[in-house]
C-alpha cells in the first residue's frame, strides 16, 4: 500500500525486480504525520543520506516526517525480502532499522555512496534470489487458502509452515490473510466497489465486519480510507 495521508503526492512506478515496486514521496514544507498502512511487505528506504529497512506491519505504522526529508523506497513482494537480507522477518516486525545494522558498516557505506552519486535503489537488490516456496506460500494465503490446506499444498506440516511464514513475512499465515484480504478489500473500494459487496465477495460475513478489520489493522476508518461514504 505504501504511505496513505490525505494531500500527500505519492508516485511508484513497477522495478525491475519482479513483483516489487519502486515509490517516492517528496519533501515537506512542515512536520507532517504519516501512517503506512500494513500490506505484507517490507521495504528498503532511502532517506537523508541512508539505508532503512522497513519491517513488515503488522498494524499501521505512524510516524512523524521532518522537513526536507523525501523517501525513495524499494517495496518488496511479501517474504522477498528476508532471503535478501538473511534475517528473518520476525526479527524486524513493526520496526525501521538502519541497514548498517543487519549487514556490515563497510558493505552498507559503498550501497550509500553510489546512491549518493545518482546510483538507482534498485542496485541494492542485484543479488535477490527469491524462494519459490515462499512466493508460492503467498498465493495461496492471498487467495483465501486456509492454512492446513496451504500447507498440504506445499507439502509441509502445519508446524513447519508457520516457522517459514514468520521467517519470510514476520507473522503467520493467518495475519497474513488477514493483511493480504484486507488490501484487496480497500483497492477494490477504493475503484467505486459498494462496500457491502466489497464484504461479500473477500469473504467477510458482513460490510461492519470488513468495517472492523479496517479499523483494526489501519486505525482508522473505512470511510476515511476510501475517501467516501457508502450508502448504496
Amino acid at each position: 500500500m505504501g504511505p496513505w495521508q490525505a494531500g500527500t503526492v505519492y508516485r511508484e512506478r513497477p522495478s525491475v525486480i519482479p513483483g516489487a515496486v519502486v515509490w517516492h514521496t517528496p519533501a515537506v514544507a512542515a512536520e507532517t504525520a504519516r501512517r503506512v498502512l500494513p500490506d505484507g511487505c517490507m521495504d528498503l528506504l532511502w532517506t537523508s543520506g541512508r539505508l532503512v529497512v522497513a519491517g513488515p506491519d503488522s498494524v499501521a505504522y505512524q510516524t512523524t516526517i521532518t522537513p526536507g526529508a523525501d523517501y525513495t523506497g524499494l517495496r518488496f513482494a511479501p517474504g522477498d525480502l528476508p532471503e535478501l537480507l538473511g534475517v528473518p522477518a520476525g526479527e524486524l516486525r513493526d520496526r525501521r532499522v538502519p541497514l548498517d545494522e543487519v549487514w556490515t558498516a563497510g558493505r552498507v557505506r559503498a550501497l550509500e555512496n553510489r546512491l549518493r552519486g545518482g546510483g538507482g535503489i534498485e542496485a541494492v537488490a542485484a543479488d535477490l534470489r527469491p524462494d519459490p516456496v515462499v512466493r508460492a506460500a503467498v498465493g495461496l494465503i492471498g487467495g483465501g487458502l486456509g492454512v492446513a490446506a496451504a500447507a498440504g499444498r506445499l507439502d509441509l506440516g502445519e508446524r513447519r509452515f508457520h516457522r517459514l511464514c514468520l521467517r519470510a513475512f514476520g507473522y503467520g499465515p493467518k495475519t497474513l490473510g488477514r493483511i493480504l484480504r484486507m488490501n484487496r478489500a480497500l483497492e477494490r473500494a477504493r475503484s467505486g466497489g459498494a462496500f457491502a459487496q466489497v464484504a461479500h465477495d473477500e469473504g467477510y460475513a458482513d460490510q461492519a465486519h470488513l468495517a472492523r478489520e479496517v479499523r483494526a489493522l489501519t486505525g482508522v476508518t473505512l470511510t476515511d480510507l476510501v475517501g467516501r461514504t457508502d450508502r448504496r
